[in-house]
């Protein structure tokens, strides 16, 4: 049987990327720092977790030393005891930009190649005709934030605001992205995701790579708090993807998570998007073991991302990577001979780093199953090698980016 789980640890990097130092992150090192902040007892945090960042399985696959082909250094506590059971090595990102969904596309075989659009770190951020066509569209009475901006600080700002005038709080990020974040129950979140449907279609000209819906609830007096409704609309893939060939010839796929989001809903197969990263790796273990032959299963884990980067919370990144390490045994019980399951990442986002947004790093690269050889992977020049892998593994033919391991 040949079959295979595709997993994205969403910003789990592992060592700046060659131009890291061209997107001012030059030292970042997702991986590498929480395992440094948890080694001097910073990563701790009570009722939560404490000590060295542990890791015991995905060191086993081989992550410590994925890790040092990526940094120059096996991050502390991830030195491996015994021997390597998986194939490990490190990828770099040949798209432009650290988001989302060029990390994704590339590992699917399509890389961009023209960088995206981007809005100035301005105030306003937004061009005045862009405001005003999805103010009129949209029939708004305004909108609030118009800036760049960390999402809960804005909706801490402005949701009371909000809640008064029914304006929409938009705003950007050093990402090619426009998000509009309202109240679910006020403002209403079907018509939130019209009115992003509308500045999808505007923000085509600025080539925006995402326009996402930021829903919340609560009030003035208990606070305000962003729900699981998210939901972002992406522009199409720039090329042919791994999913399209797969779609194109017949195969099972199915997408779990926000993959569906990522790739704008094209060859996306069936899609289930749980709430939260132990949801999702159930639903995926759930599908992978009732997956036809030749099948591929697409994981994203998002809340490496949303919940602990971008806020900067280093004992809750160092936390879930243990609980996603523990979960690893299971992920093995539901490979079967010719099964192969690639552990990866998108891009970094260093919780140690200045800022909230996201890091120009490596991703590491596992792959792992019954009967597949433990051996190196070196360094991969590209993350379509991912994709291309995949293909050949699956028997669908050579993608147009990208070199098979295999």
């Amino acid at each position: 049987m040949a079959r295979v789980l595709l997993i994205v640890l969403d910003s789990v990097g592992i060592g700046g990327g060659p131009d890291a130092a061209r997107y001012g992150d030059e030292g970042s090192d997702t991986l590498g720092h929480i395992a440094d902040y948890c080694a001097a007892g910073a990563g701790d945090r009570e009722g939560l977790r404490a000590g060295p960042l542990a890791l015991p399985n995905l060191t086993r696959l081989g992550l410590g030393l994925a890790a040092a082909g990526a940094s120059g250094r096996i991050p502390s506590g991830l030195e491996p005891s015994g021997p390597v059971v998986g194939a490990y090595g490190h990828a770099i990102e040949t798209a432009p930009g650290k988001d989302t969904p060029s990390g994704h596309w590339e590992i699917a075989g399509a890389p961009i190649i023209e960088n995206w659009g981007y809005f100035p770190d301005t105030a306003p951020a937004f061009p005045a005709v862009l405001t005003q066509t999805l103010i009129e569209r949209g029939r708004l009475p305004g909108i609030l934030g118009n800036c760049h901006a960390a999402g809960v600080s804005i909706i801490e700002h402005h949701g009371a605001e909000h809640a008064r005038t029914g304006k929409p709080i938009c705003y950007t990020s050093a990402d090619s992205v426009f998000q509009i974040a309202a109240h679910e129950e006020t403002f209403g979140l079907v018509r939130l995701y019209e009115l992003c449907r509308v500045a999808r279609e505007i923000c085509d000209s600025y080539r925006i790579g995402r326009v996402i819906a930021r829903p919340f609830v609560g009030s003035e007096e208990a606070g305000f708090r962003r729900t699981a409704n998210r939901k972002d609309f992406a522009t199409q893939p720039p090329g042919e993807t791994l999913l399209d060939r797969l779609s194109d010839q017949g195969r099972s796929v199915v997408s779990v998570g926000k993959i569906g989001d990522i790739f704008a809903h094209r060859a996306t197969g069936r899609e289930i998007k749980p709430a939260g990263n132990a949801a999702c790796l159930d639903a995926a273990l759930a599908v992978f073991s009732a997956l036809p032959e030749g099948g591929l299963v697409f994981l994203n884990l998002v809340d490496f991302d949303t919940e602990y980067g971008h806020r900067r919370d280093v004992p809750g990144y160092a936390a879930e990577l243990e609980r996603f390490d523990a979960r690893v045994p299971e992920i093995l019980a539901v490979l079967e001979e010719g099964d192969v399951c690639i552990v990866t990442a998108d891009h970094g986002n260093d919780p140690t780093w200045s800022g909230t947004e996201h890091t120009r790093e490596q991703v590491p690269v596992l792959a792992f199953g019954p009967g597949l050889t433990a051996r190196p992977l070196g360094r991969r020049e590209t993350f379509a090698d991912i994709g291309a892998s995949i293909a050949r593994h699956l028997g669908i033919g050579e993608l147009g980016r990208g070199t098979s391991w295999w």
